[in-house]
């Protein structure tokens, strides 16, 4: 890494099925704060414009980076002087994907990727990925996946992301439970850590899971809840941080990377 330091924002934003509208006000928002507090970079959650497997992804997907949820991004980095991560909708060739994208601070698109370990159901709103990157920043290699690209078989992606040299691996998640799940009983989060600490201490790298919370309105998940409970593990295989739980825990949180 070429910064002593680097400040990296976690929006645990509120997502809301279909409206691209309010999430990108919402995602708007949390830049501004973001900006304000200081950090270096921003991560939102994935699908944080239409909501993951909402079917409005058949209508409003739009392209990376010229439609409009990339141009809002691209506009917002340009204007707060902050590098942002996010999960968005794609339409490319009449196929939809589950994607993400850095954008520098600059508005320059760094680099983009499709969802690649979607699960089954969900294959029928996604066409799946077929590559990795790593993008050259001046904060280290950064390397992106999303949600359950971490626990392929294996961990294949994020191995291959940290063979690729990745100092910080970027996910965006939308973490979900059923309606009647209890935290008390049964915390949230053992299956993240389980696949992101082997990875983060095998590799030396970062890695930042950051889901979306609010209620599933629509789709196979219908009446499931997102919960949040973003992940931050470190180099050395320990959890950092762990947002906090609950469909209304929306949160901006900090990390703070030494040299």
């Amino acid at each position: 890494m070429t910064v002593p330091h680097t400040k990296i924002a976690l929006a645990q934003m509120r997502v809301i099925g279909g409206d691209r509208d309010t999430n990108l006000a919402r995602a708007l928002h949390w830049i501004d704060h973001a900006a304000k507090a200081g950090a270096n970079v921003i991560i939102l959650p994935e699908c944080m414009d239409l909501g993951w497997t909402h079917s409005s992804s058949i209508n409003l997907a739009e392209p990376v980076p010229d439609g409009t949820t990339c141009q809002v991004l691209i506009d917002a980095a340009n204007e707060y002087k902050i590098h942002i991560c996010a999960g968005i909708t794609e339409r490319s060739d009449g196929d939809i994907h589950n994607a993400a994208v850095l954008i520098a601070l600059s508005g320059e698109l760094l680099s983009s990727h499709r969802k690649i370990n979607e699960l089954d159901f969900a294959k029928e709103f996604y066409i799946t990925g077929d590559k990795l990157h790593v993008a050259e920043t001046e904060f280290g290699r950064i390397g992106l996946m999303i949600c359950a690209d971490g626990f392929a078989k294996g961990q294949a992606l994020s191995r291959s992301l940290g063979m690729m040299g990745a100092d910080m691996i970027f996910s965006p998640c939308a973490w979900a439970v059923t309606a009647n799940h209890n935290q008390a009983k049964e915390p949230y989060g053992d299956l993240w850590r389980d696949n992101y600490i082997p990875v983060a201490k095998e590799y030396s790298t970062w890695i930042f899971g950051v889901s979306n919370v609010g209620p599933i309105n629509e789709g196979p998940w219908e009446g499931r809840k997102c919960i949040g409970c973003s992940l931050v593990i470190d180099p050395e295989g320990n959890e950092v941080l762990q947002g906090p739980y609950g469909e209304n825990a929306e949160e901006l949180m900090l990390v703070t990377i030494p040299r």
